[in-house]
């Protein structure tokens, strides 16, 4: 009976084994995500010198962009992949918005593991989005892959506002260029307090700012609200639960102006 149970265990675990290296030969390889010909991070550092907001490039550490770029299966010839493989992430706005890279001190999350166990089970697995970015108010980044609209690899905002996901019209080097060029006060109208930027310089990566009354709830005024720091973590998932709770027979709400704005924005 024991060596029946012992050789089952050992069936088990070569059969776990067996779907890892499995799920890993799915994956491109880091030598062909590497792009040295074309990279897009000449286009994206010329985007950041020539930028009318504050944007500060983190930190980077080359094995960890290496691992991060692999396990999120992006190519340094794409601009997600260029800000992956060259930045530890990118602070705009002295870090009211927080674009994910492959991760450093201020903002220890990436791009890898902060969407797995979130829009994705492994590495390589098919997601109905992909979290790139948020804010200092509980507001959620994320590029569409078929979860949140039509519109393939167009960025939507998950608003801390109206819980709803709105769609920018803008793939993610639009995303990047909104973020470095356009008027952000206009964007985040009604959901920057007066004295906000006396608290954002040194806020840590992974918090963000929870109000009470909830911002979207009737008749709200950011203003007098009581605020929290809160973890990023808890805020993402609270946020998603709280949106399929109000906007359970409501679907995705199409704000075209918002979206219009993004455009011309850019």
């Amino acid at each position: 009976m024991k060596s029946t149970i012992s050789y089952l265990f050992i069936f088990a675990l070569s059969l776990f084994s067996l779907t890892g290296s499995a799920q890993e030969n799915n994956l491109i390889s880091l030598e062909k995500l590497i792009n040295k010909t074309d990279p897009a991070w000449p286009l994206v550092k010329k985007w950041i010198d020539s930028a009318k907001n504050k944007v500060e490039i983190l930190p980077v550490d080359s094995a960890k962009a290496k691992e991060v770029l692999y396990h999120s299966q992006m190519t340094t010839y794409a601009t997600l992949g260029s800000v992956i493989y060259n930045t530890g992430g990118i602070m705009v706005d002295n870090g009211w918005i927080r674009i994910l890279g492959s991760g450093s001190e201020r903002l220890s999350r990436d791009v890898a593991d902060w969407n797995k166990g979130k829009t994705l089970k492994e590495y390589g697995d098919n997601m109905p989005y992909l979290l790139i970015a948020d804010d200092a108010v509980g507001g959620f980044f994320a590029i569409n892959y078929g979860g949140l609209g039509k519109d393939i690899k167009n960025v939507y905002y998950l608003e801390p506002n109206t819980l709803t996901w709105q769609p920018l019209g803008a793939g993610y080097g639009e995303f990047l260029v909104f973020c470095f060029d356009s008027d952000l006060s206009k964007f985040y109208k009604g959901l920057r307090w007066n004295s906000w930027d006396q608290f954002i310089a040194n806020l840590d990566g992974t918090k963000t700012y929870s109000f009470r009354p909830y911002l979207w709830e009737e008749g709200t005024d950011i203003n007098k609200c009581t605020r929290k720091l809160v973890g990023i973590e808890e805020m993402y998932r609270f946020n998603i639960m709280k949106s399929k709770e109000l906007n359970a027979d409501k679907g995705i709400k199409k704000d075209e102006t918002k979206k219009e704005e993004t455009k011309n924005e850019q």
